[in-house]
C-alpha cells in the first residue's frame, strides 16, 4: 500500500479523543449548572464527580496504549510495511478503542470493558509483530 491508508485509523482515534474531550466538557458543564460542583474545583482537580470522572479516566486511557499504536503506525509507514494486513489490524484496534470508550463512559462494566481492552492489546501486539517480521524478512 504505502499510501496514507495507515493514517486513517490513526485519525479515527484522534477523533475519538476529541469526542471524549467534548463529552467531558458537556458533563462537567452539566454538573456545574446543577450545582453539584464549582468551576474552581476543576482548576484545583478536587473530587471529580463520578459522572465526569469516568470520562476523565477514559480520556487518560487514550494516552496510554494508543501511544504505542501511533508509534507503530508511523513505523509501519516508514518501513513500507503498511499493507492490507497492517491497515486491517489498525482499524480493528481503533474499533476496539471505540467500543472500550463507549463502555467506559456508560456502564463502565469491567465484564465487558476488560475483554475488549485485552483484545485491543493483542491486536496491537500483532501490529508490532507484523512490523518485526517485516523488518526481519526485508
Amino acid at each position: 500500500m504505502t499510501g496514507y491508508q495507515i493514517f486513517w485509523p490513526l485519525l479515527a482515534h484522534v477523533a475519538l479523543v476529541y469526542g471524549l474531550y467534548v463529552l467531558l466538557g458537556m458533563r462537567r458543564g452539566k454538573l456545574v449548572r446543577a450545582g453539584k460542583i464549582r468551576k474552581s474545583d476543576y482548576r484545583e482537580n478536587r473530587d471529580e464527580p463520578p459522572e465526569s470522572l469516568v470520562v476523565k479516566n477514559c480520556l487518560a486511557n487514550q494516552f496510554e496504549l494508543p501511544v504505542l499504536f501511533y508509534a507503530c503506525c508511523i513505523l509501519l509507514f516508514i518501513t513500507e510495511a503498511d499493507n492490507l494486513v497492517a491497515v486491517c489490524l489498525a482499524w480493528v484496534f481503533v474499533a476496539l478503542r471505540y467500543a472500550h470508550a463507549a463502555i467506559h463512559v456508560t456502564s463502565n462494566d469491567l465484564r465487558y470493558r476488560s475483554p475488549i481492552f485485552a483484545a485491543g492489546y493483542l491486536v496491537l501486539a500483532a501490529m508490532w509483530g507484523w512490523l518485526a517480521v517485516w523488518m526481519a524478512v526485508g
